[in-house]
């Protein structure tokens, strides 16, 4: 590929994929564009774009390619200024959000113009954010999903795949309204669902001083996600507020159905009720990467001693091996070991890295 890439919002995804781009086409200039000019000039520097535009009509009229790796709010008001420029005539615009349907509804204003838009969401994502996260490797074996309208050219839905071929990513099209039908069910749902375990968790705290401690460990994990960005997940939710309401909807009947068994003390529906959860949660792919980010926990048990978390990490970095975060589990006053839980990106990477510690020390580990 030859031409000119413009990236407006030069956070984790935007970052990623403008240095996605530079190495499989070296022959394309890339330009950035993020409101933070600070995000811009550390984007130049660390060479994960070639040229900082001043405001994005700089860096859109020459541009052959446009990614928009905004927020989905900011997403539209970016739409509707491109709308309104000079823009090159074989130009294709895409986009990075989690809702779709809004959105390429929006861009119908560039389509009137007679420019290509293709909505895009790479579903990957690191617990970390801004510039200095971007990483070539974060939708490797991720799902992209493309959503087209029924009249735009499939030589132009491969011509963008061409564009994002160093992703290394899954390609789907899907319709914008499947798209937010599936996300919200396997994405934007269960955020909801973390988030509202944590409030009351929160609330029943007040009376209980014990929980926050308690909460440790699996409460943790199991609502990692109600961590995420607050101003995000307003967004998302109000873009594709009238499939989670129906979601909510359905979730209130679960529950009074689950709520119904207790009442009854119903043992053999309770038990057939956790029975069919597990059978189709243990029949989900394993390898495959999901709408939600999974991290790859390693489990260490360490004694307690000074310096033995540097000794581990420091056989890692003799390694190569990437660590996206490390923790250590509370455990009893009278234990001598602890125990080191080690989150990686890759699967590869946290097999690595068991046999690294396994091969280098006498620490047992073991994946959870």
């Amino acid at each position: 590929m030859n031409g000119r890439v413009f990236v407006i919002g030069l956070g984790l995804i935007g970052g990623s994929l403008a240095l996605c781009i530079k190495k499989e086409h070296p022959a394309v200039t890339v330009t950035g564009y993020d409101i933070n000019s600070e995000q811009a000039r550390l984007a130049k520097m660390l060479g994960i774009i070639d040229e900082v535009a001043d405001d994005i009509s700089e860096g859109a009229v020459n541009a052959n390619l446009i990614i928009i790796a905004a927020p989905v709010i900011e997403t539209q008001t970016i739409i509707h200024l491109l709308s309104e420029l000079p823009l090159q005539p074989d130009v294709m615009i895409t986009d990075t959000g989690s809702t779709k349907r809004k959105i390429v509804a929006n861009a119908a204003s560039l389509e009137k113009r007679g420019f290509t838009f293709i909505g895009g969401h790479p579903m990957a994502g690191s617990h970390k954010s801004g510039i200095s996260a971007a990483k070539e490797i974060l939708f490797e074996n991720a799902f992209y999903l493309l959503t087209p309208e029924e009249y735009i050219d499939n030589s132009k839905v491969d011509l963008l795949k061409d564009w994002l071929r160093g992703t290394k990513a899954k390609f789907l099209t899907v319709s914008p309204q499947n798209h937010d039908y599936l996300t919200g069910i396997v994405s934007h749902f269960p955020h909801i669902i973390a988030a509202s375990i944590v409030r009351q968790t929160e609330r029943l705290a007040d009376k209980e001083s014990l929980i926050p401690r308690l909460a440790a460990g699996g409460f943790r994990d199991i609502t990692r996600i109600a961590s995420s960005s607050p101003e995000m997940w307003k967004d998302i939710l109000l873009h594709n507020r009238e499939i989670l309401i129906d979601l909510i909807d359905k979730w209130q009947e679960e529950m009074n159905g689950v709520k119904e068994l207790l009442e009854q003390e119903n043992s053999n529906e309770i038990l057939n009720y956790f029975h069919q959860a597990k059978q189709f949660r243990d029949g989900l792919p394993v390898r495959e990467k999901g709408a939600i980010p999974a991290f790859y926990d390693l489990f260490v048990d360490v004694p307690d001693y000074p310096g033995v978390i540097s000794e581990i990490t420091g056989y890692l970095a003799q390694e190569n091996i990437s660590i996206t975060n490390i923790r250590i589990l509370e455990t009893r006053e009278d234990e001598i070991y602890g125990v080191l839980v080690i989150s990686f990106q890759t699967d590869e990477d946290r097999q690595r890295a068991e046999r690294c510690i396994h091969n280098r020390s006498s620490f047992a580990t073991s994946t959870g």
